[in-house]
Order: structure tokens, then C-alpha cells, then sequence
């Protein structure tokens, strides 16, 4: 892993845990073992840092969540089952329940930076999207009726899981978000 990388991704760790503005550049040369020369070396400043933390978390999650999971070549109900349990596996992994990267961003940063609010509603929009997307597959192969607005329920979907994240994160109990998953199972019929 190149230094630019590895400050990237203990950036990430810091801000996904931290939030934005509480982190520091000091943070983050103390978390990386690093001197400023070595932080200026490769990110102009913590702003260009912060950008190229949500960008890369965009990739990441793009790969892993719309491309090889939303958009595989698979039953729909399997690609809907598949999403909710990559998500469980995310967070249960973290042994602090800080939520979910894209959602704190959005709380913390939408109203005070454009370029942050609109990097984090592209990713929002996608993963909505490719919901949807599978939700018309659903139709195709009548699983539900096809007077379904799969675009609103795509956003539910969505909405329901960053909500059970947050109740999860203010409460440090996975419970919260198990809850908000299996009310999707039962009301998508993913069982």
C-alpha cells in the first residue's frame, strides 16, 4: 500500500468515527505516524483530504454494494437480500457503532458544503437507483403488482436503513438496525 493510500485509509477510519469537523490535521498525523511535510506532501488540505475520503468511500461502497451486489446477474430477491445482509456484516464488524459513513456526512456536512452535500446525494441517488432498479425487476417477474411506485419505495428502503443506522449508532445496539431489517424481509417478502 503506497503512504498516500495509507493515509487515506486511516483518514477514513478517523472521519467515519470522529465526524469531519471534529477531526483535526494533528488527528490525523498522530493517527498515521506521520510529520505535516509527509500530510502536504500528498493532500493540499484537510478539505482536499475530506473530499477525497467521501471519494473514496464512493468507490468503495460502489463497487461493493451497487455493482456486485445491485446490478449482479442474480434474482432480484437474492440482490435485495444479498444488499441487507452486506449491510448487517458492515456494521456488526465495528466494535463502536459509528454509523453509517454517507449518512453522518450527510447530517454533518449537507448544510455547510455544497461539494460535500452533492458527492454524498450522487452516492445516495445510485444506491436508490439500483434499489429501484432490482424493486422493477420485482414487477417483471410479478412479485408485486406493477401499480407499485418502485421509485418511492426504493427511497423507503433507503430512508429505513439509515434511520435504524442512526437509531443504532445513538443507542450502541445493533439491535436497532436488525429491527429495521427485518421489517423490510417481511414487507418485501425477501424471506
Amino acid at each position: 500500500m503506497s503512504k498516500q493510500r495509507e493515509i487515506l485509509s486511516i483518514a477514513k477510519e478517523v472521519i467515519h468515527s470522529k465526524g469531519y469537523q471534529a477531526t483535526s490535521i494533528s488527528d490525523i498525523l498522530s493517527a498515521a505516524n506521520i510529520g505535516k511535510g509527509q500530510f502536504y506532501h500528498y493532500f493540499s488540505s484537510k478539505y482536499d483530504l475530506g473530499l477525497t475520503v467521501v471519494e473514496d468511500f464512493v468507490q468503495d461502497w460502489d463497487q461493493k454494494l451497487i455493482l456486485d451486489i445491485l446490478k449482479a446477474d442474480e434474482h432480484p430477491v437474492s440482490k435485495l437480500n444479498k444488499m441487507l445482509d452486506w449491510a448487517v456484516s458492515y456494521h456488526s464488524e465495528m466494535d463502536s457503532k459509528t454509523g453509517c459513513p454517507f449518512g453522518n456526512l450527510a447530517i454533518e456536512m449537507s448544510e455547510h458544503d455544497e461539494h460535500f452535500r452533492l458527492k454524498i446525494q450522487h452516492f445516495f441517488e445510485r444506491w436508490i437507483d439500483g434499489t429501484q432498479n432490482v424493486l422493477d425487476e420485482m414487477v417483471e417477474k410479478n412479485l408485486f403488482t406493477d401499480t407499485i411506485d418502485t421509485e418511492k419505495h426504493a427511497q423507503t428502503i433507503i430512508a429505513m436503513l439509515e434511520g435504524g443506522i442512526l437509531l443504532m449508532k445513538s443507542q450502541q445496539d445493533m439491535k436497532w438496525f436488525l429491527n429495521v431489517v427485518d421489517v423490510i424481509r417481511l414487507q418485501y417478502n425477501l424471506s
